[in-house]
């Protein structure tokens, strides 16, 4: 029975992308303190606007953020808030 397929359901995990979001939102608020803008804010407006100016280019954080598609930070800014890690 070679060609049996299995019924059970199969689960994937992305574990990498989950660290690569965190890692890359948690740098660039970090470059947005250190340039004196609060990042709560700067991360919001950009959110809800989809406009990278909210963010600072300085150490390069506006093209690091775009790295990421917004409802991707959503995700994970709602995991970390709830304490849910995969």
């Amino acid at each position: 029975m070679a060609n049996e397929v299995s019924q059970e359901t199969m689960m994937f995990r992305f574990g990498a992308e989950e660290n690569k979001a965190e890692r890359i939102i948690r740098g660039v608020c970090a470059s947005m303190e250190k340039k004196g803008y609060n990042p709560i804010n700067q991360m919001v407006g950009y959110l809800l606007s989809g406009d990278p100016t909210y963010v600072t280019s300085y150490e390069d954080a506006r093209n690091n953020i775009r790295q990421l598609e917004r409802d991707e930070i959503l995700e994970e800014l709602i995991r970390a808030y709830l304490g849910k890690r995969p």
